[in-house]
């Protein structure tokens, strides 16, 4: 399979809206999915808990590098979270569409 999911999360809602649609109208994403979490991690020694927002992106590993690179110049946190996970099965009419939709 010729895609990825990449994650990150952010505090606000408004913050995932805007990171989501940056990236799908840089096409650096086929599509970004949006959802509320509650997140418990260790900060500076420690363990905090808070409401975020997930934003799940569908690209590329072609895409990879620059959308990695846009996130980190675009989201507010000192050190964002941005984890890639390749998709290993899909059906091959959606990873087309992602690899048509980021293609720049």
């Amino acid at each position: 399979m010729n895609a990825l999911t990449v994650l990150t999360a952010t505090d606000d809602e408004t913050k995932a809206r805007d990171l989501a649609t940056g990236a799908v109208e840089a096409r650096l994403a086929a599509c970004a999915q949006i959802a509320g979490v509650t997140s418990v991690y260790r900060w500076q020694g420690n363990t905090e808990t808070a409401q975020e927002w997930q934003v799940l992106f569908k690209t590329t590993p072609e895409n990879y590098e620059a959308l990695e690179s846009w996130l980190l110049e675009a989201h507010t946190y000192d050190t964002p979270e941005i984890i890639a996970t390749p998709v290993v099965r899909g059906s091959a009419a959606y990873i087309d569409w992602i690899t048509t939709e980021t293609t720049q």
